[in-house]
């Protein structure tokens, strides 16, 4: 591809009705993204202006089928080991957008102001097309009054309740019902299932770079307790509860007292924790026989039971930890 070819590289400015559309067919809005970023591969830091705009465009489209969900970062694929596929184009579409110059100044009052890359905004949790999707459904968002934001290209399904303050940036994925309590941050391209509950300073990391790296996934059905930190692609099962304060990763160790075994993530193969378990904070001895002598231990996450179907999240959690 030549610079010269660049400049068709994405469609000229369209309605945002046109622009949805263009942007739900996922194929073409791929295609797009991969050309373009070798357009900027081959620019080597010196776009012309015609690439730039160009990219502003494709980026707004990407945001508008992020926005509406038919456009994630992962997806539930059972052809997958893991049973989810990584989409890097879509990463790859996101960074593109912190690529273009100029920043946006946002100002409420006095006191109220911010300045962001100006590919990317606020969205509007009240007058947006997927805010007034929910709304249709008989589904509104419930926002509480109180800070909190939520970055454009983030997916809320109807029903999506957000506690303030709370954050959550841009490619998130959240599923309908799902709580997002108090000071809770969701990370770049998180992916929250159904009915999950993120409760008060929940930490779901983010990532975007590398472009093929898994992000942080909480399957449907999840009760994730106060204060807990999930980082690294770490991927938490369908109905699974993590007790509060623990702190797992995509490489962590993870040891299942039921099953009388440790599960451990790679960088290749984050850590699943398994569908229902009950986890709570544990300890195991440091290795060296020096940490053994002073009786040094390190934190580590403890599988204590499995929940049944028929066993409330914060029941099995209460259960465990007596």
């Amino acid at each position: 591809m030549t610079l010269e070819t660049c400049a068709d590289t994405t469609a000229p400015t369209r309605s945002a009705a046109a622009s949805s559309r263009v942007a739900a067919d996922r194929p073409t809005l791929r295609h797009r993204i991969e050309a373009m970023d070798a357009c900027w591969a081959q620019a080597a830091g010196h776009p012309a202006p015609s690439l730039v705009e160009d990219t502003r465009t494709l980026v707004a489209d990407l945001v508008v089928a992020l926005e509406a969900g038919v456009v994630r970062a992962a997806t539930p694929d059972d052809s997958v080991e893991g049973g989810w596929r990584t989409d890097a184009w879509v990463k790859t579409g996101i960074l593109l957008g912190f690529r273009l110059p100029g920043m946006t100044e946002y100002r409420d009052g006095p006191i109220m102001a911010a300045r962001d890359k100006s590919a990317y905004g606020v969205l509007d949790l009240i007058g947006s097309d997927a805010a007034r999707a929910a709304s249709d459904v008989g589904a509104p968002w419930r926002i509480v009054p109180g800070g909190s934001s939520i970055r454009s290209g983030v997916h809320l399904d109807p029903g999506v309740t957000v506690m303030p303050p709370a954050y959550a940036t841009i490619g998130a994925w959240v599923g309908r019902g799902t709580m997002i309590d108090s000071h809770v941050l969701v990370g770049s391209c998180a992916q929250i299932g159904r009915n999950v509950h993120l409760s008060a300073a929940v930490q779901v990391g983010g990532v975007l770079e590398p472009a093929g790296a898994r992000p942080v996934i909480v399957e449907d059905e999840a009760f994730v307790g106060g204060g807990v930190g999930l980082y690294e692609g770490v991927t938490v099962s369908r109905g699974a509860v993590i007790g509060a304060g623990v702190i797992i990763t995509g490489q962590s160790r993870l040891i299942d007292l039921v099953g009388e075994r440790e599960l451990r993530g790679t960088p290749e193969a984050p850590l699943v924790v398994p569908q229902g378990a009950v986890v709570v904070p544990g300890t195991r001895p440091a290795s060296s026989a020096w940490a053994r002598e002073q009786g040094i231990s390190v934190a580590v996450p403890l599988i204590v039971k499995y929940r049944n179907e028929s066993t409330d999240a914060r029941v099995a959690l209460e259960d465990a930890l007596r």
